[in-house]
């Protein structure tokens, strides 16, 4: 069991309440999200003793309502476009953004390992952690009080029209250039995983139309398979 000074947290716990707009009746969810792994195992803890499980939730959740709020906004807009828009706005940049405007940053519980790392300014590790919590609101509250956190929590970032020029996810930019540049698409194949149940690492294998091929980990596939598109955009600017 993981003992926290309540008095020390208290402050900057109830900060954070305040700006994602809900006060937490089980504050031990919130205390959870903010536990990454590395915390949890230097203290011997168990696999439900960090955000990873939240974290899968999360993404679920901030997915859904992000779409929901997007559908609701442009009633006249085509999936494709709304796609696009909610990968923009759910990327791991977008999201550990949003984090560190929140102060999640300064709140996450860290191992040393991974603090000396610099886990705590890594885009990966904020933007998990604000799913973690995005999760425990759901839990805490329902679904109506996740949709009003995420409305929040984006309310300087929600598009006011469709803009033709919006950034698009690596995904949907590789596909673009290879069609043009090949004639053909990527194709992503998952080839393995590893580590624990309770942290996986997932690789993908990306092969472009000329037969360039791109490995890639993540903790999800499709943060495995964006990484890989990363990575392949970077080398068809280079050549």
């Amino acid at each position: 069991m993981i003992v926290h000074d309540a008095n020390h947290d208290a402050p900057s716990r109830r900060t954070l309440e305040e700006r994602i707009g809900h006060v937490f009746v089980r504050p031990d969810l919130l205390d959870l999200a903010l536990t990454h792994s590395s915390w949890a195992n230097e203290r011997g803890g168990g696999e439900h003793a960090h955000n990873e499980r939240l974290e899968f939730l999360g993404d679920a959740v901030l997915e859904l309502c992000v779409s929901a709020q997007l559908y609701r906004r442009f009633p006249h807009m085509r999936e494709g476009q709304l796609t696009r828009m909610r990968a923009h706005l759910v990327s791991t940049v977008s999201l550990a953004e949003r984090a560190r405007k929140l102060g999640l940053d300064a709140l996450l519980k860290l191992g040393r390992g991974e603090e000396s790392q610099g886990g705590r300014s890594r885009d990966t590790v904020l933007s998990d952690a604000l799913e973690a919590v995005l999760a425990a609101v759901y839990e805490d509250g329902g679904f109506v009080a996740a949709q009003n956190c995420v409305a929040r929590i984006f309310a300087d970032r929600w598009p006011e029209n469709a803009e033709p020029s919006m950034p698009k996810d690596c995904k949907t930019r590789l596909q673009e250039i290879t069609q043009q540049r090949f004639g053909g698409v990527p194709q992503y194949v998952r080839v393995g995983a590893s580590g624990p149940d309770h942290a996986r690492i997932f690789e993908i294998l990306l092969r472009l139309p000329d037969g360039t091929e791109i490995r890639a980990t993540g903790s999800s596939c499709k943060k495995a398979e964006q990484d890989a598109a990363r990575q392949a955009l970077e080398r068809l600017t280079l050549d």
